[in-house]
C-alpha cells in the first residue's frame, strides 16, 4: 500500500479523484483520506472534547459514517470541509451524551462515594513527540471556551481559510473572524509571540497512533460490508 500512497502524492491525486476510484471498487485507496486528514480531524476533535481516547474514536466513526455516504457527497462544498464537518458532528454529539451521563452522576451521587483523583502520570507519547513549548501552546487553547477552541485550532493550528472554517463549523465568516478575534485577545501575548511560528507543530497525530486508527476504520468497514 505504501506504493499506491506514494504515487497518489507525487501524482496530486485530488480528493475527488481518490473518493471516485473509492467508490467504484478500490476500497483500500481510502486509506490516502485518512493519511491525508488524520491529523486535522484529530484536532477539531481534540479542541471539543479534550481527551485522547475520544478524539480517536470521534476519528474512526467519522471516517467510517463518510465511507458509508460517500454516494451522497455532492461536491458542492470541498471533501475537506465535508468530512470535517462529520467529524465535528460527531464530537458535539459524544460531548452531548458525555455531558447528559455526567448530569445523571452527579445527581445519583450521594456524596458518600470516594473522591477519584485523576491520573497525572505523564503521557510517554505525548511527552516523547510534544516540545515544551507546543505543549504550552496546547493547554493555551484548550482552557479556551469550546467556541473559540474549534475556531483557533482551525484557522490558526490547521490554517483553514476563513470560509472553509466558517462552513466546517456551520457559521458566517462574520462569525468565525470575531471569534477568533475574541479567543486571541484571551490568549496570552506572550505565548503567541513565542510559539506562533511553531503552531503547525501542535497537536501532533501521526506515526503509530495514525496506523491504528486506519487500521480501525478498514476493521469496521469491513465489518459492515460483511453484513
Amino acid at each position: 500500500m505504501i506504493g499506491i500512497l506514494e504515487k497518489a502524492k507525487c501524482e496530486g491525486w485530488t480528493d475527488l479523484e481518490v473518493i471516485e476510484r473509492v467508490k467504484a471498487g478500490e476500497v483500500a485507496l481510502y486509506e490516502v483520506i485518512m493519511r491525508r486528514y488524520n491529523q486535522r480531524l484529530y484536532r477539531v476533535a481534540r479542541s471539543i472534547l479534550r481527551n485522547d481516547g475520544e478524539a480517536e474514536d470521534v476519528m474512526q466513526d467519522a471516517y467510517v459514517r463518510a465511507y458509508q455516504h460517500l454516494s451522497q457527497y455532492s461536491g458542492a462544498a470541498p471533501f475537506a470541509t465535508w468530512l470535517t464537518r462529520i467529524a465535528v458532528n460527531e464530537a458535539l454529539a459524544r460531548l452531548r451524551l458525555r455531558n447528559r451521563n455526567q448530569q445523571l452522576e452527579d445527581d445519583d451521587r450521594n456524596g458518600d462515594g470516594p473522591m477519584h483523583v485523576a491520573d497525572t502520570a505523564p503521557d510517554p507519547e505525548r511527552s516523547a513527540s510534544v516540545a515544551e513549548m507546543n505543549h504550552f501552546l496546547e493547554e493555551a487553547v484548550l482552557d479556551l471556551p469550546e467556541q473559540y477552541r474549534t475556531v483557533v485550532m482551525l484557522r490558526d493550528i490547521e490554517e483553514l481559510s476563513t470560509a472553509d472554517t466558517a462552513a466546517a463549523l456551520d457559521l458566517t465568516e462574520e462569525n468565525v473572524k470575531v471569534r477568533l478575534h475574541r479567543a486571541r485577545g484571551m490568549m496570552r501575548e506572550w505565548l503567541f509571540d513565542r510559539v506562533g511560528a511553531r503552531a503547525k507543530q501542535a497537536f501532533p497525530f501521526m506515526g503509530a497512533r495514525c496506523d491504528r486508527v486506519v487500521e480501525q476504520v478498514f476493521a469496521k468497514i469491513g465489518e459492515r460490508d460483511s453484513i
